[in-house]
């Protein structure tokens, strides 16, 4: 089982830590996490932490108190999250939370927490049709699709809870939360296109190895394709085919050396505009920036 932490907007792999199949649960990574943090400088500390419902813990919240770190999770819909909602449903103080959701902020004291906490309520209408699953007569064994239908004109929601030591308005908070889902790609491009899932074994070093080598190289490649293609991050799954699939000679004459790329005809304007993008760049640092050290050279890139 790995453990992935990301710097989310950059879309960058911190760390990478292997663990048995066994221990998936957020408790196993938290030692190791807090042990990354804890050696960071203050200025370099994450300015959010933020995670879904695995990651909802009194043990996290603690952690992130204790070394004052600012948090967003969602909570698992509880009995004592399911009261909470029970008593908000006829509240008149929802607000607008934005794309369709509203939001009530308020406080919440769960069974095993140290303490209350103060937590944003969200709710949506639920306007489409519902589909649900059922035994199909004719073939136990099989699923039936069939459509919920909503009796007298009733209204469906669905909630998020979420907890966090934000101090911001309903709103702001429910687009962090939601900012997280563009985040979940990262983890499906590491997993799906950089091969994170596709390799096993009980030793847990020789897995430890390979896995923070293709973070390595997933890191390079997303610097490369951010100074390649500036305006949006490029999956690999479409940056790989424009930017490798050519033929590279190199010639050298005197003490210059150059690199000549034929590319494939449909996509030779693309990769060409690239590639001058990244090299006129690197050229700038290097004619520009020389004053800099190789680190402060390093820190314009994801900047």
């Amino acid at each position: 089982m790995g453990h992935t932490y990301f710097v989310a907007r950059p879309r960058l792999v911190l760390e990478v830590e292997i663990q048995p199949g066994n221990q998936t649960a957020s408790s196993y990574a938290q030692l190791e996490l807090w042990k990354f943090i804890d050696g960071l400088a203050l200025q370099q500390r994450p300015a959010l932490l933020r995670g879904d419902i695995g990651w909802g813990t009194e043990r996290m919240m603690l952690g992130a108190e204790q070394r004052k770190l600012p948090y967003l999770f969602k909570l698992r819909q509880s009995r004592g999250v399911k009261r909470l909602l029970e008593r908000l449903f006829r509240s008149e103080e929802w607000e607008p939370a934005g794309r369709g959701w509203q939001g009530i902020r308020t406080e919440l004291m769960l069974q095993g927490w140290s303490r209350s906490r103060p937590v944003v309520v969200l709710r949506r209408q639920i306007r489409n049709d519902l589909a649900l699953t059922e035994p199909d007569p004719a073939a136990p064994k099989q699923l039936s699709l069939g459509w919920a239908e909503v009796v007298d004109h009733g209204v469906l929601y669905e909630y998020a809870v979420l907890v966090s030591s934000l101090d911001e308005e309903v709103a702001t908070i429910a687009q962090h939360y939601r900012d997280r889902a563009d985040a979940e790609n990262n983890f499906d491009e590491w997993k799906n296109q950089w091969s994170w899932s596709g390799f096993t074994t009980q030793d847990l070093l020789r897995c430890q190895v390979p896995a923070r080598i293709g973070a390595l190289v997933y890191n390079w490649w997303t610097l490369f394709t951010r100074l390649a293609i500036p305006d949006k991050h490029g999956e690999a799954i479409t940056t790989r085919p424009l930017l490798l699939h050519g033929m590279a000679r190199r010639t050298r004459h005197g003490h210059q050396t150059t690199v000549t790329i034929t590319s494939l005809p449909a996509r030779a304007r693309r990769m060409k505009a690239a590639l001058q993008r990244a090299s006129a760049f690197l050229y700038w640092v290097r004619a520009t920036a020389e004053p800099l050290t190789r680190a402060q050279r390093w820190r314009l890139i994801p900047s």
